[in-house]
């Protein structure tokens, strides 16, 4: 069966793009499945370091923690200086790569507008797109009246997904799923949260994604990112820092997330105990 190739996408930095594509790999591997990654994001490179981290961990640590293959781009730096068509080249050298050996490919884009970002999309089986509860990072897909706060059109990232769409359609190849996921929320209620759910499930009627639940903006999430691991490995083996509720909480959301995306049951992390 060929490889289910997801991006994490979208054009601003700051949403969580990272550390979605980050839990979303983990789950994937604690399930047993073949998972690839490719960390477009060339400079940062946050989704391969994490994974760099986790190999790092197990060996000293005397841990067997599942590992993802991750095809060789090169250099990220220089690649990220090199032109359009070197950049290109390297992406579809690893998917090929990816595909041959993966059932599973996870693709972390920059926040930004890139040529080899655009090529992923046109890639993709899947979209995750975070937003943060915010009208700033709603501008990104939509743009609202500054009246009345209706929507008035599809923005610039939207369109982005649209074109990737559209091309695919015209290959012949299946549909995209896009998804768009509420990531980061405070843990408290914010103000604005109820008009911006109902501007967000306005415009996805119009331009065609699904919703979903993401991650809070929790501590753990970032306390385990130097051992490479999640929340859904810690165990009596695996616990480099004391476990609390709030790890059982942050479970439960990795369950939501994972539900959500529909990748089939047997990806869904376990009830937290």
């Amino acid at each position: 069966m060929a490889a289910h190739v997801i991006v994490f996408g979208n054009e601003k930095g700051g949403a969580g793009k990272s550390t979605l594509a980050i839990h979303v790999a983990s789950a994937l591997l604690d399930a047993g499945k073949r998972v690839a990654i490719l960390d477009l994001d060339l400079r940062q490179r946050s989704f391969a370091r994490f994974f760099e981290n986790r190999a790092a961990w197990g060996a000293a640590n005397g841990v067997s923690l599942a590992l993802p293959i991750a095809p060789d781009m090169g250099d990220g730096v220089a690649l990220a200086r090199a032109d359009e068509a070197m950049q290109l080249a390297a992406f579809e050298r690893g998917l090929a790569e990816a595909r041959a050996a993966a059932d599973f490919i996870c693709i972390d884009t920059p926040g930004g507008d890139t040529p080899v970002s655009r090529a992923a999309h046109v890639a993709a089986d899947q979209i995750v797109t975070p937003m943060n509860d915010s009208f700033v990072d709603f501008d990104m897909l939509g743009q609202v009246d500054p009246v009345t706060l209706e929507v008035k059109r599809p923005s610039m990232y939207a369109e982005t997904v649209w074109e990737a769409r559209k091309r695919r359609a015209v290959a012949g190849g299946k549909p995209i799923d896009w998804i768009v996921l509420s990531n980061r929320l405070a843990v408290a209620a914010a103000r604005n949260r109820q008009r911006l759910d109902e501007r967000v499930a306005a415009l996805a009627r119009r331009v065609g994604f699904r919703v979903g639940p993401g991650l809070r903006d929790r501590v753990i999430y970032r306390e385990l990112f130097p051992f490479g691991l999640t929340v859904a490995d810690l165990s009596p083996e695996v616990r480099p820092v004391a476990v609390s509720l709030a790890h059982v909480a942050a479970r439960q959301e990795l369950r939501g997330l994972m539900q959500a995306l529909d990748l089939g049951a047997e990806t869904v992390p376990q009830e937290a105990a």
